[in-house]
């Protein structure tokens, strides 16, 4: 076989080959200015991702752990690219996440991470399934200071780490959390708490920071809390959930119960974030707050399905600055709504349970509160409900009194009206004027018989708003009921009713049962007495027969889902209404002696007032404008 050798041509070839890619990559080498211009791009890129992660570290402090594994020199780079400020607060100041303190009515955990309370655990107290009362657990709530800085920064609190420290002063626990620049240079949150309180001494206040705060930017307080479910109505649990306040020295407001609202106002003394029986309070200790911004959500978009969570209340308040400072000193109320505890504070702080406006709220507070406080504490709580009942018809049993006299009067006053309407049945005028006349020579006007029922609303409706807000009443029993405070549900129904619920509570359909009675009796009393209606005019004996339908039916159906207390309270009343209605009539009112009376009466001139005066004019024009128009048809 022939070898195969290279010869002149083939050398030459790869010569020239070696040699164009030897020029080749000497053409397209960098230039010292290139070179000098990638060196800087890549310096620019790798300064524009540094920054960033020194960005990211600084405002949010969510990884301030990555500065530890730094070396000495990239930490004195990182501090003069941030600022001394904050630099220090990205160093972390705490070795544990949480900080809990105990006394004998809190469980307090603090989250070193915002220094605001994180959990906030009533000891004394526990839910319808027997759980721990919580106001505050679980991110529920939020605590934050938000400000400026002097190198044009817009920090907040709550992003930073905060080193904590417990000591005691005297009897009473202080937790210290303080956001540190450095020992000298801090802000500081300051919790004292004191035994068998449920008022917490809270403190905002810095210290050689006033080169560090911009001044010229607001500081703002944002609180934020979302009320957790208590009760096993949500329905009845929500309805007296709701944010009020005090401002102007004295004056107590609430935003909208049923729908979200929001308001700004100003000289706010105290905020409450109201969740039925258990309250979370803010209240100020140097001056109330200039100005405030408060919205109230409701967070119960179906009130047939369970939810963990009722209202979100919000405020944001201003504060401000003292020589560059910060100080201001509240309270934090964390407790039962209870005003016996509220009062004792002596900020009108029992002004945020909801006892009704105007005289019903006065009556709740000077009569039934104290009435019910000293019965319940030598009785049970069921029987001092009953017992507050007998007092409470007793002391109205004189307006029954009158109510069954007038309509004894109307119903022996009954063959005379009768007897003018006949004769003047043509004259529908004169027989109204002949009737009144009739009524008050006999002084059996029918508005003497309403008025005393008039007299008995308000009785009614203080009681209305007693039996909801009696915090006494919480998880107390009686007979069936296991909480007075809540519904008494004998039979839980598969499925839900619309407006009635998925139970069914014992003591609003024995309520319900003892109006329909008692109706029954006083509308078949008041038919008695009524002549038949005039034309024109409405058959209210029909409308008396609906009522009576009518009024048990509403009781069966809202009263299900109310406080079984209240309910206790009308069965109660309606029982004693029927036995006093029946001892009037049958050994107290004697017609005959009613009819003499009467008639004494009628014989005697009567004196007439001028409203009367002045009735019986305007009756004899109509009857003059009427004859009138009679003669003008004629003609």
């Amino acid at each position: 076989m022939e070898e195969k050798k290279l010869d002149i041509n083939s050398i030459i070839g790869f010569i020239l080959i070696f040699g164009i890619m030897i020029w080749y990559l000497y053409q397209n080498q960098p230039t010292e200015e290139e070179i000098a211009e990638q060196k800087k791009a890549e310096q620019v890129e790798a300064e524009k991702k540094q920054s960033k992660q020194n960005e990211t570290l600084v405002t949010t402090a969510a990884d301030y752990s990555n500065a530890k594994q730094l070396d000495s020199t990239q930490l004195v780079d990182l501090k003069n690219k941030v600022g001394d400020f904050a630099y220090a607060l990205t160093l972390p100041s705490a070795s544990e996440d949480q900080t809990t303190v105990e006394t004998e009515v809190f469980e307090l955990k603090f989250n070193n991470k915002g220094g605001q309370l994180s959990q906030v655990k009533l000891k004394k107290f526990v839910d319808y399934d027997s759980v721990p009362i919580y106001l505050v657990k679980d991110d529920n709530s939020l605590f934050n200071i938000t400000f400026g800085t002097s190198d044009n920064r817009t920090l907040n609190t709550q992003d930073f780490p905060f080193q904590p420290s417990v000591t005691k002063s005297g009897e009473n626990t202080v937790v210290s959390m303080k956001l540190k620049v450095s020992e000298t240079a801090f802000l500081e949150y300051r919790y004292e708490l004191k035994p068998n309180d449920y008022m917490i001494d809270f403190s905002i206040k810095s210290q050689g920071l006033n080169g560090v705060f911009n001044t010229s930017q607001p500081i703002d307080l944002d609180w934020k809390q979302k009320g957790i479910r208590h009760a096993k109505s949500i329905t009845y649990e929500n309805r007296y959930t709701r944010l009020t306040y005090m401002y102007d020295g004295d004056r107590v407001d609430k935003l909208s119960q049923a729908s979200d609202d929001e308001e700004t106002i100003e000289d706010v003394e105290w905020l409450s974030y109201r969740q039925h029986f258990f309250s979370s309070i803010m209240v100020t200790d140097n001056g109330p707050f200039k100005k405030v911004s408060i919205t109230s959500k409701d967070l119960v978009e179906d009130e047939e399905v369970d939810t963990m969570y009722t209202k979100l209340y919000t405020s944001k308040i201003p504060l401000a600055y003292n020589g560059g400072e910060i100080n201001r000193n509240l309270g934090l109320y964390y407790g039962p709504t209870e005003s016996k505890t509220l009062k004792a504070y002596d900020k009108d702080l029992e002004k945020s349970i909801p006892f009704g406006w105007g005289i019903f709220g006065w009556i709740n507070k000077a009569l039934f509160i104290p009435l019910f406080n000293f019965l319940s504490g030598f009785l049970p709580y069921g029987i001092a409900i009953i017992v507050m009942t007998v007092l409470v018809k007793i002391m109205l049993s004189f307006v029954q009194y009158k109510q069954f006299l007038s309509q004894a009067k109307m119903k022996i006053l009954k063959p005379e009206l009768e007897a003018i309407r006949e004769k003047y049945k043509d004259n529908k005028l004169k027989a109204q004027q002949e009737t009144m006349a009739l009524q008050s020579k006999a002084g059996a006007s029918p508005l003497s018989g309403c008025l005393p029922g008039l007299m008995q609303i308000p009785v009614f409706y203080a009681l209305f708003m007693f039996f909801p807000t009696a915090f006494a009443l919480r998880q107390k029993s009686f007979l069936w009921a296991d909480d007075l405070s809540s519904y008494d549900s004998v039979i839980d129904l598969p499925f839900n009713i619309p407006f009635y619920g998925d139970h069914v509570s014992l003591f609003p359909i024995l309520a319900a049962i003892a109006i329909f009675f008692y109706m029954k009796m006083t509308t078949g009393q008041q038919t008695a007495m009524q002549a038949a209606p005039q034309e024109g005019m409405p058959d209210m004996s029909k409308m008396m027969k609906y009522m009576i339908y009518f009024s048990p039916l509403l009781m069966l159906i809202f009263f299900n889902n109310y406080a079984s207390g209240l309910s206790l309270y009308y069965f109660i009343s309606n029982l004693i209404s029927i036995g006093i209605m029946l001892v009037i009539k049958n050994y107290i009112i004697d017609e005959e002696k009613v009819l003499a009376k009467i008639e004494v009466k009628k014989s005697k001139p009567k004196k007439e007032n001028r409203f009367q005066r002045k009735m019986k004019e305007m009756m004899e024009q109509a009857e003059q404008q009427q004859r009138q128009n009679q003669s003008r048809k004629k003609k």
